[in-house]
């Protein structure tokens, strides 16, 4: 039994580069990657372009204009996050995506991030992922990438309850009566609460009977990036993807509907809208793992209720992290804003999810 995931025998290696890049001075480390990686691009010609999206790390691109489709990523990871993220479990799983056609090239490590290829389409925001077409192709993308295999023949277990219980112990600092963040004090519910509550969902959600699959754990609107061109939409950004429970992924996902920078919870997806994803989920996971392609109305059921209960998971679980980035993060974002309003709705949604039954 084990959570980690294992990169396919004969996977290449990934370039390493002992180079260190200042988050306050990102294009100067950029040029000195990109040395390396395009040796005959002239640097006096390349030019750059910053991404503002990420809440965790600093990200930009790098092309020349005679081939612009040639951009090289560089991402700088975001001050502390190793304390969130796994940052060796980031690599594997981007190799392991990559071979199974769902990630782009990893080009190289360095000392505080990495650089890989740009991957051509459209981020969506919340409306996109509302649109017929585009549900359609992300349950099919998701459902491809919960088949995938990389547990080395062990029975995998999921790394959910790990990963909150890690990100629980470095946020119960702020709680105690020495810590100076009154607004923690305030507006978070107590250390004992937020305790008493991950024990229970542990205990409860375990016995739901979720599979444990390869997550993406945060396919959030700006992660899902659609090919009009090529007709598909492809997932990026590895730092949290792991083994997990196949409705954790998808809850998680259900609750990114609501946005990011101003989150609406009004716009989860309503009961049918969910039934008509989960049906092309389950019909494309089922092809994936060879198991035919007939959807019973109990399974669709089933795997209903199992997401909107682990999408209670999904709130507690940010909510924590949010916490963490409020610390550290030298990022311009309410992250404690964010944290209230995870922990708030988890606690607005449970008594309703909590009626939902798993048909017999």
């Amino acid at each position: 039994m084990e959570t980690e995931i294992h990169v396919p025998v004969g996977s290449p290696a990934i370039r390493k580069f002992p180079i260190f890049v200042d988050e306050h001075n990102v294009i100067g480390g950029a040029m000195k990657l990109i040395k390396e990686l395009r040796p005959a691009w002239d640097i006096k010609l390349v030019k750059t372009k910053p991404f503002t999206d990420g809440t965790t790390n600093k990200l930009v691109g790098c092309y020349i204009e005679e081939d612009p489709d040639d951009v090289v990523l560089v991402r700088v990871y975001g001050n502390r996050t190793e304390l969130i993220v796994d940052r060796d479990n980031e690599l594997r799983s981007f190799q392991v995506l990559h071979a199974n056609g769902c990630a782009p090239r990893l080009y190289c490590s360095f000392q505080n991030g990495i650089c890989y290829e740009f991957m051509q389409g459209d981020a969506l925001g919340t409306q996109d992922v509302r649109d017929p077409v585009l549900r359609r192709l992300i349950a099919r993308e998701m459902a491809r990438i919960h088949a995938i295999h990389a547990h080395n023949g062990c029975i995998p277990k999921p790394n959910l309850w790990i990963k909150m219980r890690k990100y629980f112990s470095l946020v119960a600092t702020e709680f105690t009566a020495q810590a100076s963040n009154s607004r923690i004090q305030q507006e978070v519910p107590s250390q004992e609460v937020l305790e008493q509550e991950m024990t229970w969902m542990k205990d409860y959600l375990s016995q739901l009977g979720s599979p444990v699959v390869l997550c993406h754990n945060d396919l959030l609107c700006k992660n899902i990036i659609h090919n009009d061109k090529e007709g598909h939409v492809r997932f990026i950004d590895y730092e949290y993807s792991s083994y997990n429970y196949q409705a954790f992924d998808i809850g998680n996902h259900f609750n990114e509907f609501a946005g990011m920078s101003e989150p609406d919870y009004g716009l989860y997806p309503s009961r049918d809208m969910q039934l008509e994803w989960l049906h092309t989920y389950l019909q494309n996971y089922k092809l994936c793992t060879k198991k035919g392609e007939e959807v019973s109305q109990r399974e669709l059921e089933t795997l209903y209720v199992q997401v909107n209960k682990f999408a209670l998971a999904s709130h507690f679980f940010w909510g924590f992290w949010a916490l963490i980035q409020a610390k550290y993060s030298t990022i311009d974002f309410d992250f404690l804003g964010y944290a209230v309003l995870r922990f708030n709705q988890y606690f607005k949604t449970k008594p309703a999810v909590m009626a939902l039954t798993i048909p017999e």
